[in-house]
């Protein structure tokens, strides 16, 4: 189909229009390029890289559980909290009672009681000798059968050994002792305390 040629009324009916049209703003500026007040296109956010796996290491089944195994340690050794209690007692006194230079004058041996009747000796035996004005005595434990008991629970080793330290500390022993120490070699060692007393009033 052949298009249409215009006839002189049409081209001078458009040549009006085109001289009172008013051009339409295109947002563009005279170079041709966008405004500047229109904010840029947001850039692409960069992919985020996965670090490269790192190499594994042989696995063998069973060498994690290889030695010996782990002994359970529930609380400190109560020699070690006791070292760190601070000296209430004569400095100098102190350093001979633990070189095993003071003699005791008394002495009670725990071994072989159940915590109740141990509990109760103890009370006794600490208050009649403040009342006798004794100054340091010697309280035997034991170390304690070196086992776990089994269940998910394990005792500490020594239960009297560990108990002790404590009793001496409540009421109504507390009012009657200065300062508590593991014992010297020659009176014991680990498994018995020397009771510094204080003095009877």
């Amino acid at each position: 189909m052949s298009r249409r040629k215009l006839t002189a009324e049409e081209i001078d009916l458009w040549k009006k229009v085109v001289t009172h049209t008013e051009r339409l703003h295109s947002g563009r500026n005279e170079r041709g390029s966008e405004h500047d007040d229109l904010p840029p296109p947001p850039k692409p956010k960069p992919k985020p890289q996965r670090p490269a796996p790192a190499s594994l290491q042989p696995f063998e089944l069973g060498s994690k559980g290889r030695g010996a195994a782990p002994r359970h340690d529930l609380k400190p050794s109560p020699g070690r909290k006791l070292a760190a209690d601070p000296v209430r007692m004569d400095e100098k006194a102190f350093r001979r009672m633990k070189r095993g230079k003071l003699k005791p004058e008394g002495k009670l041996d725990l071994h072989g009681m159940r915590m109740e009747s141990a509990h109760g000796a103890l009370v006794r035996f600490i208050l009649t000798s403040q009342s006798k004005d004794k100054r340091l005595v010697l309280v035997i434990t034991g170390k304690g059968k070196d086992r776990d008991e089994p269940g998910p629970m394990p005792v500490p080793r020594g239960v009297l050994r560990h108990q002790v330290p404590q009793w001496l500390a409540l009421p109504p022993l507390a009012q009657a002792v200065l300062q508590i120490t593991p014992a010297h070699i020659s009176h014991g060692g680990e498994g018995a305390y020397y009771v510094y007393l204080r003095r009877n009033r």
